[in-house]
């Protein structure tokens, strides 16, 4: 057999993903705040883009969903959650069958351009946006939105709101006057955690600082006498002290409550009795005062813009009880492709380097609608989907939510599990249940002691927690007596799932229960 180079001709398959795929998949996860800021930033870059008109609003399919005789809890406004619902009725009334009726026209210009077949993506490198295009054969767009909106005045005024650090830093330049105490200050409020407490070793920062322990702990007395009171503090003990002091309510009696906080917390009113020396309404007193204290001072200069979540499926029940769903108009942005001014400027550019820039920000532009018309068609088969598969936890609460997986939805519409999860994450419905992500519907399963279906997790935490809520004082549940109550209602569960579903909703265990139930102060 002889060696050395030669040639071979080979065929073979592989996955390649496209630059327009994997738009296509990056705009199917982005939630409906990201895709407005994706949107905004391809109007800035893509002549060929525009704002759809104000007046023009996306119609989307909308899909009733006749099920049983279209009675339900939530056709009379007096009927309440009491009422006798049982699985069974409500299973037999999913069992009758369901209508699905969709608009002829189901999405409006913003969504509607034409395209010849399938349109290609922008392939390979993308032309510079400044390649030698005059500016003379682009017309300028203008899409930057000047209007001043209720929530931009609120992000601008939290803005200027002064942080801890910028307070602290203004009281020391009253209160410290000398140079080497100003430089040990500003290392101390730099150590400074959001709480306001202090970080710090203060015998390794006196050696960074080429100074001695006594100094650093005569500006730090100083420090903690700054607003807020009990900022600079090293411990919640030492914390609450400082605001006592700044009240004029600290004394030795209380002093030794401060010690004690352990006893507290644990409601040992009988060791708190011996070590103070006092009686119980005096005791009673005492803590009163110190839940009054703030543990974490600092965080009152802590500001976080709270992003509002906005629903991308709405959903109602009309009179007949049937469901009816669209999308949210307010998440889907308006772009179209001004073909017109794309005919104008193919017209006079002569160069071929700015042909070929036009033709792949219309190719682009093109992409882009086609991405988000898809991508609206397929939250809303998955929304629609789910609610098919939970009518019963829309009509008669979290106890009827029943277990399901992507898979069940992936083989109901046909789609890849990966699309599922990605359609799902960071998706919300407005229901008449509330606002729910469309993830929360997507529940393991627990099995049933009664044969038949099984118990979605998250009905069976509903029990759980319903359980400890009602509970007496005197009779305070043990997770050993929830399992065997909850067997009875036909879910069987063992004693380490409760304690693992109780601590995830942070329920206190039976003996701490009984202590909270019972406690005296």
């Amino acid at each position: 057999m002889t060696t050395g180079p030669r040639l071979e001709l080979r065929q073979s398959q592989s996955l390649v993903m496209t630059p327009q795929l994997q738009q296509a998949i990056k705009l199917l996860q982005l939630s409906s705040n990201d895709l407005v800021q994706y949107v905004e930033a391809e109007l800035e870059t893509n002549p060929i883009l525009e704002r759809g008109e104000e007046g023009s609003s996306f119609q989307s399919p909308s899909t009733t969903d006749n099920i049983g005789d279209g009675s339900s809890s939530l056709d009379n406004p007096n009927t309440t959650q009491d009422q006798d619902f049982s699985k069974e009725n409500a299973q037999s009334s999913i069992d009758q069958g369901i209508i699905i009726h969709e608009n002829d026209s189901p999405l409006d210009a913003d969504y509607r351009n034409e395209f010849d077949g399938d349109i290609a993506g922008p392939g390979g490198e993308s032309h510079e946006a400044g390649a030698s295009l005059s500016l003379s054969h682009i017309k300028s767009v203008n899409h930057n939105n000047s209007t001043s909106t209720p929530a931009n005045l609120i992000e601008n005024s939290l803005s200027d709101t002064p942080t801890l650090k910028d307070h602290l830093e203004e009281q020391m330049k009253l209160e410290v006057h000398d140079i080497k105490d100003r430089i040990i200050a500003l290392h101390l409020i730099d150590l400074v955690d959001e709480a306001g407490y202090l970080i710090a070793d203060l015998t390794k920062l006196a050696k960074d600082l080429g100074t001695n322990l006594s100094q650093v702990e005569k500006v730090l007395f100083k420090l903690q006498n700054f607003d807020p009171p009990g900022i600079f503090a090293r411990s919640l003990s030492e914390c609450l002290t400082l605001q006592l002091k700044d009240r004029n309510r600290f004394d030795p009696v209380i002093a030794k409550l401060l010690d004690n906080l352990s006893l507290l917390a644990n409601q040992d009113v009988r060791g708190l009795k011996k070590i103070c020396q006092v009686d119980d309404q005096e005791l009673a007193e005492m803590v009163l005062e110190i839940r009054a204290l703030d543990p974490k001072p600092g965080l009152r200069f802590s500001y976080e813009i709270v992003q509002p979540v906005i629903p991308d499926i709405l959903m109602h029940q009309r009179q007949n009880g049937e469901w009816a769903i669209e999308l949210n108009p307010e998440t889907l942005p308006k772009v179209l492709v001004n073909e017109s001014y794309y005919s104008e400027v193919s017209e006079i550019l002569r160069s071929k380097k700015e042909r070929d820039y036009i033709s792949e920000r219309f190719q682009s532009a093109n992409w882009l609608v086609k991405c988000l018309h898809q991508r609206a068609t397929t939250i809303m088969k998955v929304g629609r989907e789910i609610i098919r598969q939970q009518d019963a936890f829309f009509r008669f609460g979290v106890s009827f939510l029943k277990p399901l997986v992507l898979r069940d939805i992936a083989m109901a519409i046909d789609m890849h599990e990966s699309t599922i999860s990605r359609v799902t994450n960071n998706k919300y419905i407005s229901t008449p249940m509330g606002l729910f992500e469309l993830k929360y519907f997507f529940t393991s399963s627990v099995g049933s002691t009664l044969g038949g279906g099984s118990h979605s997790a998250e009905s069976v935490k509903h029990h759980i927690k319903t359980l400890t809520d009602d509970e007496s004082p005197k009779k305070i549940l043990s997770d050993d007596k929830i399992v065997e109550i909850l067997k009875k209602q036909g879910i069987d569960i063992a004693r380490r799932t409760v304690a693992k579903y109780r601590e995830a909703m942070h329920i206190p265990s039976s003996v701490q229960r009984r202590r909270d139930k019972n406690r005296k102060i």
